[in-house]
């Protein structure tokens, strides 16, 4: 006969087994990051978001986790791995940033170039590519019935707008800087920003499952309902980007868990692709390159700093998050379509604030 005292001693060394014997290549971390996690899962619990997808990344392993519904409306359908999301923002940073970085590196543009260089008819020849990169270009003016216009007319109308006084002094958040990032790419190489993106980015990098046109609707995770259109699904939920097609550098990147855990781990150094860009210029993703030193955005991130040192992030709009942590060597992807059914989400934004500031102070060491 065996005793409880044996049996328990038994399963605990085949349970630490199993999980020794995993996979190598995405060794699961225990629960370090218990609070972090815990609030990923509120945000499902408190129906905040459908569902999320998310990855915590440090020198342990990666931790993933799916939770939820990928569609409350007109169905109920569960969440699975593997599907795509409907990036939004997140497409300026993994896609035209690194776009215009390899530009910058290889000599075909310039930090001090006008956008009057490339388009003569932009009628502020203060904004510079520096300006763009950093959303300190101060954009001003009002484009009437916007979301309503035909490709051209919106083209011509977002070169007849101005740059105001506050150009260079204060960090102004504007889908217009990677739209004309974008349209400089093009003048540059003479493909659309989206094809650009595709041969200069996305393949260079890996990131295999990102794609501007997904084939495989059904492994999208919807965003929108509308009333009017039905729900969106495997098309861009921004509007300017429905409209502008191939030639959108602000929106439009479908992706998956796995190709985001893949390029947080570029940026953190754990995979290196030193054709793609040298390393000094990945260490300026990590520094002020604001013209008025506000210490609050690099090229294309969000920067903010804890603990003596800096950070990246950004978001996008449909309810997606990356964080970067270079000097702890962590990284937090957090996936949602937290505009399904409808956009109006109030608790959405203060959750995700709460959010990175709880994974950002989790695990950090005290200078």
């Amino acid at each position: 006969m065996f005793s409880i005292g044996w049996l328990i001693s038994f399963f605990n060394r085949l349970e630490f087994s199993v999980t020794m014997n995993a996979s190598k290549r995405e060794r699961k971390l225990p629960m370090d990051y218990p609070n972090t996690v815990n609030q990923m899962h509120q945000f499902v619990d408190a129906r905040i978001v459908p569902g999320v997808s998310f990855a915590i990344i440090d020198r342990d392993g990666v931790k993933t986790d799916v939770v939820g519904q990928q569609e409350l409306l007109p169905d109920r359908l569960p969440l699975h791995s593997g599907e795509l999301y409907d990036l939004a923002s997140l497409t300026k940073v993994i896609g035209t940033t690194n776009l215009i970085l390899r530009l910058l590196v290889s000599g075909k543009i310039s930090l001090t170039d006008s956008l009057t260089k490339y388009f003569p008819q932009w009628q502020s020849p203060q904004v510079t590519i520096r300006h763009l990169l950093t959303h300190t270009s101060d954009i001003v003016g009002y484009i009437p019935n916007r979301n309503q216009l035909a490709k051209p007319e919106l083209m011509s109308a977002l070169l007849a707008l101005k740059s105001g006084s506050d150009i260079g002094k204060v960090v102004h958040y504007q889908d217009y800087n990677f739209i004309f990032l974008g349209w400089i790419a093009t003048r540059v190489m003479g493909e659309p920003v989206q094809q650009l993106i595709n041969e200069f980015v996305l393949r260079p990098l890996e990131l295999n499952q990102a794609t501007f046109t997904p084939d495989q609707i059904n492994n999208v995770v919807p965003t929108e309902l509308v009333p009017s259109k039905g729900l969106i699904r495997g098309t861009v939920h921004d509007p300017k980007a429905q409209i502008l097609g191939a030639d959108c550098g602000s929106a439009g990147l479908f992706a998956s868990l796995d190709d985001l855990i893949h390029f947080s781990k570029w940026l953190l150094g754990e995979v290196k692709y030193p054709d793609f860009l040298p390393a000094d210029w990945i260490d300026q993703l990590f520094v002020d390159q604001t013209p008025g030193h506000m210490k609050n955005r690099s090229f294309g991130w969000i920067l903010r700093h804890y603990n003596g040192h800096p950070y990246i992030l950004h978001t996008g709009y449909t309810g997606t998050l990356i964080v970067v942590d270079r000097d702890s060597h962590k990284a937090l992807v957090f996936l949602s379509n937290r505009v399904h059914p409808d956009p109006s989400n109030p608790l959405f934004l203060p959750y995700r604030s709460q959010l990175i500031r709880t994974f950002v102070k989790e695990n950090e060491i005290e200078n």
